[in-house]
């Protein structure tokens, strides 16, 4: 049987279930990676195993998001996964060395292996032939304990590409024309998997730049040929030994294709609020912006930073424009600084900032009221840029870079002959930055230093046998886990402490939640579609659950959400059709007399009580996780199995 490249991965890691889309299976991971915003968490729920080493190949722990330290919470937790790491045999990242994924890639990534991180973005690193995929933090410390991951095995959309990008026209544009043609929606439950002869016109960093915003389409992950290409990138990283070939099976059978033709795409632009608004640049040129950003997770590489830094050569940005740049890596940084690139672009008027997340996530870089931002970022959900009313466009580095110089949106093939950018044979990397993991002996000796915000992960009860109560927030289709937990300065450093960010669930949407899930004592969600979009963090299920929330009712969830809710006890059920979605109301009473002994027994449907009307819904879940949420969370489980 010829097989795709997801396949031939997963059925070589896949130690429960069957090659069979839709069903669930298990595989072994041979490495993970946390970032801070979400590894505090993972810490705690690996401490709780009682465990004394990660049991991986590899695992690794980056700080790059909550970098700004305007009180003690950050910089203490950066001491808490320091050591941490340090206890457990974890390589240790420190701020300022990088985003998570380039850092990964550069150090650490490899053809054929799998890789689960605590962040969305995981996928980054399916531009190397490695099976990246995004989860929650508990899932992620239960494989960093050495147990497998559980997932619905996926399909396979395998793109054809052809052709080879014009001048001015990027990988963004590649990724940005897929959100056009498929939506926010459109990649769940499928591995995206590139193919053709335009795939190897593509560095390895144009391909994670693809992977990466993979995740807006909300794939499981997505997947490149380890090639050639491949093998260029791990040699400039001196891990020549790290490459070996991989690729699907000549003739091999996808469950659904597409084809891109890379020379008929021109530079696209995703307006707000989400990254599947995609237009040409060309529509909206002469727009006016007041701020442009180059970098982050998904345009972090040497080439990003150095096409924009030759193209403004000899130039100065509008003065109306705020101007920043987030390298994606100390090594990107000082690679570009080598080559003269760091002072171009300072010349012309940029700000150059440390290597981390920062504005991506709404730490800092909030843009001015009433502006345009511009940014190289891979989501632009409403008022995550830490701006309540911003108007936030995702566009390529170059689209950003001649946008800047004009103070308006602007098509970058305005700037006439586009630069060669010459990548060095050899990149510079000053790798005792990294914390390497500690011998055995001497980790025994390390004391984990905990601040004040570090807060004792709350108790949960079991799943009571029957459940009532009222809908305490009805939401819209494609809600965003930005939504229900925001991310920004104000709410980040709260990370490591469930009690205290519980106050901001949902206060993008509805201020008043907090307050009205206490005064009632718990309640119901109800949904549209693809609810949780977004990041993976699992304090958009951890928080409404401290607040008494048991049971999330949607048309449809995104994969990591719902992963999340089933693992902190939350039952995700479905409305059988969009007309019972119509019919509820926020207010209204559901009760789901029986609810215990539906899901022990195996029933795939239930009928509540919606004010008197009845309510049929889906109870879509299985074996495993029906244990689950009988349990009242999976760290329950857990804990029942190691007493008994």
């Amino acid at each position: 049987m010829k097989k795709t490249l997801a396949r031939k991965i997963i059925e070589a890691h896949i130690v429960s279930g069957l090659w069979r889309p839709g069903e669930e299976i298990a595989i072994t991971i041979d490495q993970t990676l946390t970032q801070d915003a979400t590894g505090t968490l993972v810490y705690l729920e690996f401490e709780s195993l009682g465990l004394d080493s990660v049991k991986t190949e590899l695992s690794a722990s980056y700080v790059d998001h909550n970098l700004l330290q305007t009180d003690f919470k950050n910089a203490d937790d950066h001491d808490f996964l320091r050591t941490c790491a340090m206890k457990y045999g974890v390589w240790f990242s420190p701020p300022g060395n990088g985003i998570s994924h380039p850092v990964h890639m550069e150090r650490f990534g490899a053809p054929g292996k799998t890789l689960l991180g605590s962040d969305s973005h995981t996928s980054t690193a399916g531009s190397l032939g490695m099976l990246a995929i995004g989860a929650g933090g508990l899932d992620v410390a239960l494989a960093m304990a050495g147990e497998p991951f559980f997932f619905r095995c996926p399909s396979v959309m395998g793109v054809r590409l052809t052709g080879r990008l014009k001048p001015w026209v990027t990988a963004k544009d590649v990724i940005l024309e897929m959100l056009r043609r498929h939506t926010v929606s459109g990649g769940i439950g499928k591995v995206i998997e590139y193919w053709g002869p335009g795939v190897a016109t593509l560095s390895a960093t144009e391909r994670a730049t693809i992977a990466n915003m993979g995740a807006e389409l909300g794939a499981t992950t997505s997947v490149f040929p380890s090639d050639a290409r491949t093998k260029e990138f791990l040699s400039r990283c001196g891990r020549l030994k790290a490459w070996r070939p991989l690729e699907a099976d000549k003739g091999a059978a996808y469950d659904e294709t597409d084809e891109i033709d890379l020379s008929r795409l021109e530079p696209l632009i995703a307006c707000p609020s989400s990254p599947d608004n995609v237009k040409k640049v060309s529509e909206l040129a002469g727009t006016p912006i007041g701020q442009a950003i180059i970098g982050s997770s998904v345009n972090f590489s040497y080439h990003d930073l150095m096409s924009v830094a030759l193209a403004l050569k000899g130039k100065t940005v509008h003065p109306g424009v705020s101007f920043e740049i987030n390298p994606g890596s100390r090594a990107v940084l000082e690679n570009a600084e080598a080559a003269g690139g760091t002072r171009l672009l300072t010349h012309a008027g940029g700000r150059i900032h440390q290597s981390g997340c920062l504005g991506c996530i709404g730490m800092g870089q909030a843009p001015a009221t009433g502006t345009a931002s511009v940014r190289t970022f891979p989501r632009n959900f409403p008022g995550r840029s830490g701006t309540e009313d911003d108007r936030v466009y995702l566009a390529s580095p170059q689209t950003c870079a001649a946008s800047a110089l004009n103070g308006c949106i602007t098509d970058p093939r305005a700037l006439g002959r586009q630069p060669k950018v010459v990548e060095p044979r050899r990149y510079v990397f000053n790798d005792a930055i990294m914390q390497r993991p500690l011998a055995g002996k001497e980790r025994g000796k390390v004391e984990i230093i905990r601040g004040p915000n570090i807060a004792p992960f709350p108790a949960f009860d079991t799943l009571p046998a029957d459940y009532a109560g009222r809908v305490l927030l009805k939401a819209a289709d494609n809600v965003t886990t930005d939504h229900i937990m925001p991310a920004g300065n104000d709410v980040l450093p709260l990370r490591s402490n469930i009690p205290a960010i519980s106050e901001h669930c949902f206060s993008r949407l509805d201020k008043g939640f907090a307050q009205r899930c206490r005064q009632a004592g718990g309640g119901i969600i109800a949904a549209g579609a693809n609810y949780g979009q977004g990041s993976s963090r699992e304090h958009a299920a951890i928080a409404p659950r401290y607040l008494g929330i048991r049971a999330v009712i949607a048309v449809g969830f995104a994969r990591i959400h719902r992963t999340n809710l089933v693992n902190f006890g939350i039952a995700p059920l479905l409305f059988v059709d969009r007309g019972g979605y119509e019919m509820v109301t926020q207010g209204m009473s559901i009760g789901l007399k029986g609810i215990r002994k539906a899901i022990e027994s195996g029933l795939e449907a239930i009928v509540a009580d919606a004010g008197g009307v009845g309510l049929d819904l889906k109870i879509d879940l299985t074996l495993r996780e029906r244990g689950i949420i009988l349990a009242g969370g999976r760290l329950n489980l857990i804990r029942k199995g190691m007493q008994a």
